[in-house]
C-alpha cells in the first residue's frame, strides 16, 4: 500500500514544472508519507487483531462470541462486568472462544473487557474498552390473576423456596462446554419481539421480561435447542412447569409455562430432543413458549442467540 502511495504521487508531481513544482513536492511528499503509513498501520492493525467480537456492536441483552487468536499451548483468563469469562479451544481454524454477553438491566456506556493471554512467550494484556449501547425496548401492561401480583403467605414461602433451588441450581454449572454448533429455536411457532419488554401486572407490578415468546398452542412440542444435561424439570409457582438446561460454562436455556414435562432431571439431552409440550401454566395470560438465555446470571436475548453462526466454534 506504501509503495503504491509514493508511486502515485511521484507520478503526478514528475508532471509538474518550475518552482511551483519544486513547492508542491515540498508540500505534498511528506503527506503522502503519513498518508501511506497510515494506511499501511490501519491494514495491520485490523489483519492482526488477537481479539474479535461477533457482534462487534454490542447492546444490552446482546450474547457475543469472543475470539481470541492464541495457540492451543496458551492459558486465558478474562472477566467482563463482573463475570468471569471461560474460554475453549476452537473446534476448527484455531484460537480460543468463550460465549460471554450483557444482562438486559446491565450498564450502559463504556466497558472493560479484561482478556491475559499466558504462553510461552510471557503475559500478554489483551483488554478493550467494549461500548454496550441501548436496545429499543417496549412497555406494556398485562393482566394475570391477582395472586400472581399479590402472593399469600403461603405462597411466598413457596415462591422463596423456589427462588433458593433455582439458585443452587444456576450455581452447579458443568465445568466444560456441552452444547454443540449453533442454537435452534425450541418450538416451530412465531415468535414476538418480548424479550427486554417492561410489563406493568395489574397496573401494580413492574418487571423486564428477560426471555422470548412464542405463540404455541397447548400441545406444541418443546424442543432442545442444544445439546445439556437437564438440571431442573418441575412444576414453579411464576414458570408453571419448566426445563432448565445447563449448557456448560455457566449457560442455561429455559423453557415456561409446559403443559407436560417429558425429561428428568439429570438426563443427557441432544439438539432437538422433545422436553414437553407447551401450555399455559404458572403466570400467563394464555397458552405460549417462554425461552429464556442466562449466562452466569445475566438474561440474554435469545433471538440474538440463534441468529449466531457457532458451527465452526465447537
Amino acid at each position: 500500500m506504501e509503495t503504491e502511495t509514493h508511486a502515485c504521487l511521484s507520478a503526478i508531481l514528475s508532471r509538474m514544472q518550475g518552482h511551483e513544482s519544486s513547492v508542491l513536492r515540498r508540500l505534498f511528499a511528506p503527506l503522502g508519507c503519513l498518508l501511506a503509513a497510515g494506511l499501511a498501520a490501519a491494514l495491520a492493525s485490523a489483519q492482526t487483531d488477537p481479539v474479535t467480537l461477533a457482534p462487534a456492536v454490542v447492546a444490552a441483552g446482546s450474547p457475543v462470541l469472543i475470539h481470541v487468536d492464541a495457540g492451543r499451548e496458551a492459558a486465558i483468563e478474562g472477566d467482563w462486568l463482573g463475570r468471569k469469562i471461560q474460554f475453549f479451544p476452537a473446534a476448527s481454524g484455531g484460537g480460543w472462544f468463550a460465549l460471554a454477553g450483557v444482562d438486559v438491566e446491565g450498564p450502559l456506556g463504556p466497558s472493560t473487557l479484561h482478556i491475559l493471554v499466558r504462553s510461552g512467550e510471557g503475559v500478554h494484556d489483551l483488554s478493550r474498552t467494549v461500548e454496550v449501547e441501548a436496545a429499543p425496548y417496549l412497555t406494556r401492561s398485562i393482566k394475570v390473576a391477582p395472586k400472581f401480583v399479590e402472593p399469600g403467605p403461603e405462597e411466598l414461602k413457596r415462591i422463596e423456596a423456589e427462588s433458593k433451588l433455582k439458585a443452587k441450581v444456576f450455581a452447579g454449572s458443568a465445568a466444560e462446554t456441552l452444547w454443540a454448533s449453533s442454537f435452534r429455536a425450541p418450538v416451530t411457532a412465531q415468535a414476538t419481539d418480548s424479550f427486554g419488554t417492561r410489563r406493568m401486572f395489574n397496573g401494580k407490578l413492574a418487571s423486564v421480561h428477560k426471555g422470548m415468546d412464542f405463540r404455541a398452542a397447548t400441545g406444541t412440542s418443546v424442543r432442545a435447542g442444544n445439546s445439556g444435561t437437564v438440571v431442573l424439570a418441575r412444576l414453579l409457582y411464576y414458570e408453571g412447569n419448566c426445563v432448565i438446561i445447563d449448557h456448560g460454562l455457566g449457560l442455561f436455556t429455559l423453557s415456561m409455562h409446559l403443559s407436560r414435562i417429558d425429561v428428568r432431571e439429570g438426563e443427557h439431552v441432544a439438539t432437538g430432543d422433545r422436553l414437553g409440550l407447551s401450555g399455559a401454566t404458572g403466570r400467563v395470560t394464555g397458552p405460549h413458549l417462554h425461552w429464556a438465555v442466562r449466562w452466569q446470571g445475566a438474561y440474554l436475548d435469545p433471538a440474538k442467540l440463534l441468529r449466531l453462526d457457532l458451527r465452526s466454534v465447537r
